[in-house]
């Protein structure tokens, strides 16, 4: 007998999903997912229909430890806790779960495919789509990953000052500052999954679209979770590009002020 999922006749979903899954595959394979290091976290309210607004939970509501007055009624399809990014690119409904915002805005219930506990992460990405949906964003997707070099030059203080590394990763070359348009904001180290790194990254999010972890990784927000993706691997190229060359003994020239004014004026980038 074919198990029947909630994907089932439902290409839409099915294909945000499939991204999802693509996705964690990148992550793995670049090596910024170790064991079940990294969360995603993608806003499917749009290809919800009526029949899935019905479906009952399968597993008691819990608590999100906010209130989110914006995402009440919302779904949300989440990596699990505990979950490797390498299981979720195979069987992404079997690490993770879809979950609906109750309307009080402070618990969620799963509704599908299987009871599989949401990263404990969800409330920092939940803040930020709570912020989102507020400000009517067309963003949908979170990301949080390890990308080996960014998190590397985290670990100079003088990398650190504002957009010291958006500058340094602009200048490596062009596409960054075409494909990344609003740089790298940088919260400083703070507890993993504390209430103060949520407060900070938010707070750098109306910035920013990917925000550096200091020690930790990054944390990027876009259209879908390819757009999402695709800034932090653009970021991360560039700071591929700085270590080689540093690997080589020398300090990178980058692309001059003049040069990247240059590209502004003609990609009518925003800064």
């Amino acid at each position: 007998m074919m198990t029947v999922t909630i994907l089932d006749n439902r290409p839409l979903l099915r294909h945000e999903i499939e991204q999802v899954a693509e996705v964690a595959g990148y992550l793995w394979q670049n090596g910024w997912a170790e064991r079940n290091g990294g969360n995603i976290t993608v806003n499917i309210t749009p290809f919800v229909d009526d029949d899935m607004r019905q479906m009952k939970a399968i597993a008691a509501p819990v608590a999100i430890g906010l209130t989110l007055k914006h995402l009440r009624g919302f779904y949300f399809y989440c990596k699990g806790t505990g979950k490797r990014m390498r299981d979720l690119a195979r069987w992404p409904m079997q690490n993770g779960s879809i979950i609906r915002i109750l309307d009080d805005g402070a618990h969620y219930e799963i509704i599908a495919d299987e009871p599989v506990k949401p990263t404990s992460e969800l409330p920092s990405h939940l803040a930020v789509h709570n912020r989102l949906v507020e400000k009517g964003s067309p963003y949908r997707a979170t990301v949080h990953t390890h990308p080996i070099e960014l998190v590397a030059m985290s670990h100079n203080p003088k990398m650190l000052g504002k957009d010291v590394l958006t500058r340094l990763l602009w200048s490596m070359i062009p596409e960054t500052k075409a494909f990344c348009p609003l740089g790298l904001g940088v919260v400083p180290y703070q507890l993993p999954g504390s209430n103060e790194l949520a407060e900070n990254t938010l707070r750098e999010l109306e910035d920013y679209d990917v925000v550096l972890w200091e020690k930790h990784g990054v944390f990027a927000k876009g259209l879908d979770v390819m757009d999402a993706f695709d800034q932090i691997d653009v970021l991360s190229k560039s700071a591929h590009i700085y270590v080689a060359a540093r690997q080589m003994g020398f300090e990178p020239e980058g692309m001059s002020d003049e040069q990247m004014a240059e590209m502004s004026r003609a990609f009518n980038l925003p800064r």
